[in-house]
């Protein structure tokens, strides 16, 4: 009986004292934090900022390549200002370019025209150097930039992938680090637990040697799991602590280098970008720089007295002043006579001068063929002589051609007689026979205009005789001569068929006839050489019924409804001449027109 509740009493305090040692440990673990945890947590706090300096890096890397790609758009939108301004350049210098017409051709020859003509090509020119400044822009810049951010997007997520990749590896040795720190651990407190029970059994006489044995057993297996798991925590605390060295002294810090170095060349590349977008200006400077100096040059070349001899030139009549006027003695009752030279030698010559205001030259000349003689006998004798002297020109150029063909024939027809199986020399006869008789009949024309021209220069007067007035007193002269002189008037008149005569007209008169029903089949063509010093008067008003474009020479555009001035009369020919202002005027067709005539100016406008 003693026996037994001494064993009772055993059992009981085995179980308080394991019982008392669990909580002791349990409190233990949970107020005591071993060095190494706390080791443990450090390191786990350095990995988390790590990490956040990874998220600071990717935005401040990013932000840097939308700069790069603001820069580029802001090149790009430069680039397409310089070539919409160079094409705009260019528009406007082709607009006012001179078109090949007599107009521009008479233009050329003065010196403010030609210095606007330069100021044009000069700044065609300059829109070259900002279309130069968009290319160079787009090559230098544009393209380098678009190369470049590629390059840089690419780089920028190599290195973070490297560095997340770095990242997530050393989290995954730290997880396995602790799984074999707790299994150690775990496997130590097992074989102490082990040992505590084999002692215990052990020193318990009541307990078989079965049981001592197997807790013996028992406690030597937890002993020898805790040393396996032991030396497997050390080598893996082992490795871990050096991949963890080589992750924050070598891995992330090579990462950082690379990023660093991907970011200061990305800020340099954005310096040398800036630069060169100051350079692409600085190249065309010189040669915007000549262009001016030849608009300059172009400004300062224009001469003044040289132009107005231009025009001197270009309206000379080459007829003489009149001479001094007779006086007429009208108390006489013989019939009067009058000198050569007198305002009027008969009663029509007085009806001619009252009806007209002012005398006009004939004011059509047909240029096609039979329409004007063609020795320009119609013209004043300067502008003859310059006419015949062009004509004489033209021949003589067309000479030169025929006779540049006549000396190539020649030379193959050479090389044919020296080379037979190249050709037959006589094919090419016929056409040296053709070319020889061209030759002669220009050589006839030639001496025709030249004989002509020799007739004009005999009749002109002599040099000497005309320096005692300008040029300007000629042409001023030759509007003294239609108001003061009633003879020399009828003989500067051109007949109808538009030539000159030094004969007495007749008497018929071709009055005008205003057919506002027909519209003329055929544009007549205007004199060129014709000369108006003086401003016709308005003989009444006009309204257009139709729109006139009048691109012709000679005529003036119209609108429909427009009012114009009228200052001439449909001669029968289906044109009437109108004025818009001071400096517009010219010829609309009659069916066009309706015309109001003034009262007193009705058949004013009649022409003999």
């Amino acid at each position: 009986m003693l026996r037994r509740r001494s064993q009772f009493f055993v059992l009981v305090e085995n179980a308080l004292s394991v019982k008392t040692e669990k909580e002791e440990e349990q409190k233990e673990e949970e107020q005591t934090v071993s060095p190494y945890e706390e080791y443990l947590q450090m390191l786990f706090q350095f990995k988390t900022t790590s990490a956040d300096q990874f998220d600071n890096l990717e935005k401040h890397t990013q932000w840097g390549i939308e700069f790069v790609e603001k820069y580029n758009k802001f090149v790009k939108e430069r680039s397409e200002i310089e070539v919409n301004y160079a094409k705009q350049i260019r528009n406007l210098s082709k607009k006012y370019q001179p078109k090949k017409n007599s107009r521009e051709e008479e233009e050329s020859k003065y010196t403010f025209c030609r210095a606007f003509f330069t100021t044009l090509n000069e700044l065609n020119d300059y829109a070259g150097q900002h279309e130069v400044i968009a290319e160079n822009l787009t090559s230098q810049i544009i393209s380098e930039l678009t190369r470049y951010l590629q390059e840089l997007k690419a780089e920028r997520k190599s290195h973070f992938h490297d560095g997340r990749k770095a990242q997530q590896y050393i989290e995954s040795s730290w997880k396995q680090l602790e799984s074999c720190k707790r299994r150690f651990e775990r496997d130590c407190k097992e074989a102490d637990r082990a040992q505590q029970y084999f002692e215990k059994m052990d020193a318990d006489i009541n307990v078989t040697k079965a049981d001592v044995e197997k807790a013996r057993q028992q406690a030597q297996m937890r002993h020898q799991m805790a040393t396996d798991s032991k030396n497997e925590y050390s080598a893996y605390l082992q490795k871990f602590n050096q991949e963890q060295n080589d992750h924050y002294y070598t891995i992330i810090p090579n990462i950082f280098q690379k990023l660093q170095d991907m970011e200061e060349k990305r800020i340099e590349r954005i310096g040398v970008c800036m630069k060169t977008f100051a350079e692409v200006d600085r190249q065309v400077l010189p040669i915007v720089g000549k262009c001016l100096d030849g608009m300059t040059t172009a400004a300062e070349s224009i001469e003044p007295k040289t132009d107005s001899k231009q025009v001197v030139e270009a309206y000379k009549s080459g007829f003489e002043p009149p001479g001094d006027v007779e006086f007429e003695d009208y108390s006489q009752a013989m019939k009067r006579t009058v000198s050569e030279n007198s305002l009027s030698n008969s009663k029509e010559g007085k009806e001619k001068s009252s009806s007209k205001s002012k005398p006009k030259l004939w004011p059509f000349i047909k240029k096609n063929k039979g329409s004007g003689p063609e020795d320009f006998s119609h013209l004043p004798p300067e502008q003859r002589r310059k006419k015949l002297q062009g004509k004489i020109d033209d021949l003589n150029k067309d000479i030169h051609k025929e006779m540049d063909q006549r000396d190539a024939l020649t030379k193959m027809k050479d090389v044919y007689v020296k080379n037979p199986q190249m050709g037959d020399p006589a094919s090419v006869d016929p056409r040296l026979a053709e070319i020889g008789q061209n030759i002669e009949k220009l050589q006839a024309e030639v001496q025709k205009f030249e004989g002509w021209l020799a007739e004009v220069e005999e009749k002109m007067p002599s040099k000497s005789d005309s320096n005692r007035r300008s040029g300007f007193y000629e042409a001023q002269s030759n509007t003294a001569v239609s108001n003061n002189c009633a003879q020399d008037r009828e003989r500067s008149l051109s007949s109808p068929d538009g030539s000159y005569t030094e004969e007495q007209n007749s008497e018929t008169q071709v009055k005008a006839i205003i057919n506002p029903n027909t519209i003329p089949s055929t544009m007549p063509d205007f004199d060129e050489e014709f000369d108006d010093d003086d401003t016709l008067p308005t003989i009444g008003t006009c309204k257009a019924l139709y729109p006139f474009e009048g691109h012709n020479e000679g005529t003036i555009a119209v609108a429909e409804g427009e009012l114009l001035y009228v200052i001439e009369e449909d001669k029968g020919d289906g044109w009437t001449r109108v004025r818009r202002n001071e400096e517009e005027e010219g010829y609309v067709p009659t069916s066009y027109i309706e015309v109001n005539l003034e009262p007193n100016a009705k058949g004013a406008m009649t022409y003999i």
